[in-house]
């Protein structure tokens, strides 16, 4: 990869009259060096049944490549044509709610063989048409793939085919998911039920790994195919996205990023936040770490927004600041969702770079100037390489679980708490990679280790967390961490079980607070912010240095957050949910505490602080200010170049940044 790849998704075949020529003007002023196409209109390129039509494809490439921008062919597979479901109506997903009805996208069953049939013909015929194509540089394979809730009779003869292989007999699984509870006792492999209906946890959170697994062996099939007729310099990559809560938000319920990754040459995300007076960096900054995490590497954002939303449309300034954040996590592609906005059906208002009149407005004209500064700074920027010392362990198995025993009142769930935890360590600028279960044998190189919510997980797992605080490490616990084995079974100890000798504590009762507040402004957040909600665990220490304590006249002698000394290292619990005021202090003291405190820790949000080396080995600082006001800040920093401006910056120097402003610095 030798230049940032700055880029749209188009869709020639969406286009209310003729306009390629235009298009491709257009995006030239604007710096546009590649395009994505293809993905999304599969019943255009297969009209009826074994006919092909790839003009519009062939058109696009040959303009591209005469224009000298990039393309990435996508693989038309989410969204299936007429003809297909009119042949072959078992092709539609039935779901929990029942049999899937044709309309939106994503609505297939991804393990249907008359699918996947059709599937693999219409990506041989793409892909061997485009391979050897000049304008060519890679492909994406399908498209925010997820398992779309599939449960009718053929995913669940599969699924009881991988239970057999997983426990062997049904003594064993019977034991192991207490399905002998109302008479779910499975007693005959003939006799098992869809679970579709099931009450039982433990089955139903196999059950949803077994469909996360459906994602990782779709995904890496689609790469099989591609990877026949791939030329050397080209990759394959995916456009993951996250939870959603009106914005990318959280880890992706229905996908094992980390396993679904893997076949990929490179990690791609889609990555959607608030805007204007809500734009603070975090869904950035965290959909960018994650992906970044899942390969270690760099990543392409093949989705952000340029104006969508009415409410989205963005403030002067600020759609310089998102691309330029992208890249300060280790993104080498900005791309936008999409090119123009287009003039009917569901998407009409998600508008594109452009407006629904076709022509230049203040957004595409502000991505003229990120355009020309991404061709110029492109051989510093490329390729940052991005060493954090602290990570956040997230688990798809706690997130299920955590769905099927709900906090009281059921408005805070998994995702919520990671990012309670994740925007904390953003706010004080602690860079931090995304671990999963499978990386617990690689968590020495970091100096803290933050786990939220660890519901569910294996002995291994958490005996592996209790040897990496032995050997030196510091880990933050919440509430809710180490109760239940990989299973969902309760663990028949006093809690929170195997952590519990790291952490210096016990307890057996746990109560929805009402009125309860961490006594004497302990962490001196402010009183207002004392109090506790949802969720408080009656600690008793065992050995652990309390910091906090209840206030509440029954619940008073108990423990709310420790702080315990085991081997070499330190154990923090978090035994409530806390405020994020709380939350960010528990969190300071633990990075100072583990060697995380810093220059970089003198400058907190709005201000953001992110760094790392580029290809050369040089030290590239990038500073932004998320906010509607000017702040100013002394760089603390060695000598160095602020790239943008192109003018020295010398360590101390007070430097000010306007609204949604930024500096990159090359250090000297």
């Amino acid at each position: 990869m030798q230049e940032l790849l700055y880029g749209v998704a188009y869709y020639d075949e969406y286009m209310p009259y003729e306009r390629l020529d235009e298009d491709i003007r257009m995006m030239k002023a604007a710096g546009i060096n590649l395009v994505r196409i293809a993905e999304s209109t599969w019943s255009t390129h297969e009209p009826q049944n074994g006919v092909f039509d790839f003009t519009s494809v062939d058109r696009v490439l040959d303009a591209m490549h005469k224009a000298g921008i990039h393309v990435i062919i996508g693989t038309p597979t989410y969204a299936v044509p007429t003809w297909m479901v009119k042949e072959h109506p078992e092709v539609l997903a039935e779901t929990s709610r029942g049999p899937g009805r044709y309309g939106a996208r994503q609505i297939m069953d991804i393990t249907s063989p008359a699918y996947l049939f059709y599937s693999e013909r219409i990506i041989r015929r793409l892909i061997s048409r485009v391979s050897k194509h000049p304008a060519v540089i890679g492909y994406q394979v399908d498209n925010e793939t997820k398992h779309y809730g599939t449960c009718g009779h053929n995913v669940q003869l599969k699924f009881v085919k991988y239970i057999k292989d997983k426990f062997g007999t049904l003594e064993c699984l019977n034991d192991e998911f207490g399905l002998s509870y109302w008479s779910n006792r499975i007693n005959s492999w003939e006799d098992f039920p869809s679970v579709a209906g099931t009450i039982n946890g433990s089955l139903g959170a196999e059950f949803a790994r077994f469909q996360r697994q459906l994602v990782t062996d779709f995904l890496a099939w689609q790469v099989s195919i591609v990877n026949e007729y791939k030329q050397a310099n080209q990759f394959v990559t995916h456009n993951f996205d996250f939870s959603w809560k009106g914005h990318s938000f959280g880890v992706q319920p229905d996908v094992d990023h980390f396993a679904a990754a893997a076949p990929l040459d490179i990690a791609g995300v889609d990555i959607y936040h608030p805007s204007r007076d809500e734009l603070t960096g975090k869904e950035i900054s965290f959909g960018g770490d994650l992906t970044r995490s899942l390969k270690q590497s760099n990543y392409f954002v093949l989705e952000t927004q340029a104006q969508a939303f009415p409410e989205w449309t963005p403030y002067p300034g600020q759609l310089r600041l998102q691309a330029f954040s992208h890249l300060a996590s280790g993104a080498n592609m900005v791309e936008y969702w999409h090119w123009h906005s287009i003039h009917n059906s569901i998407e009409t208002y998600w508008k594109g770079l452009l407006s629904h009149d076709l022509d230049t407005n203040p957004t595409y004209e502000e991505a003229i100037s990120i355009g020309q500064d991404f061709a110029r700074l492109s051989p510093e920027l490329i390729g940052l390489q991005i060493t954090n010392e602290a990570a956040i362990l997230v688990s798809n198995e706690a997130l299920t679980s955590l769905e099927w025993f709900k906090l009281p009142g059921g408005q805070t769930d998994y995702n919520d708490i990671v990012r309670l935890l994740y925007d904390r360590l953003y706010e004080m600028n602690i860079g931090c990679d995304l671990v999963h279960p499978g990386s617990a044998d690689d968590l020495d190189r970091y100096k803290l280790i933050v786990v939220p919510a660890l519901y569910a997980a294996s002995d291994e797992l958490l005996e592996r967390l209790n040897r990496y605080v032995d050997n030196g490490g510091h880990v933050v616990y919440t509430f809710k961490s180490g109760f239940a084995n990989e299973h969902i079974q309760v663990r028949n100890t006093v809690q929170p079980g195997i952590i519990g000798h790291a952490c210096g504590i016990k307890y057996s009762q746990f109560v929805t607070p009402s009125a309860v507040k961490l006594k004497d402004d302990p962490f001196g957040a402010g009183e207002e912010y004392n109090t506790v909600s949802t969720w408080m665990e009656l600690i008793t220490p065992t050995t652990a240095n309390v910091l906090a304590w209840y206030e509440h006249p029954h619940w008073g002698a108990y423990a709310a957050i420790t702080e315990n000394r085991y081997g070499k290292g330190v154990a923090t619990y978090i035994g409530c949910l806390t405020t994020p005021e709380v939350t960010g202090k528990v969190l300071e003291r633990a990075c100072r505490e583990a060697g995380l405190w810093g220059q970089d820790q003198q400058i907190r949000f709005p201000l953001i602080v992110k760094s790392g080396k580029n290809l050369a080995g040089q030290t590239i600082r990038y500073y932004f200010n998320y906010s509607a006001g000017k702040h100013s800040f002394s760089y603390p920093h060695g000598n160095g170049l602020e790239l943008v401006s192109s003018q020295p910056i010398t360590s101390g120097e007070t430097t000010e940044l306007e609204a949604w402003g930024f500096i990159i610095v090359l250090e000297k």
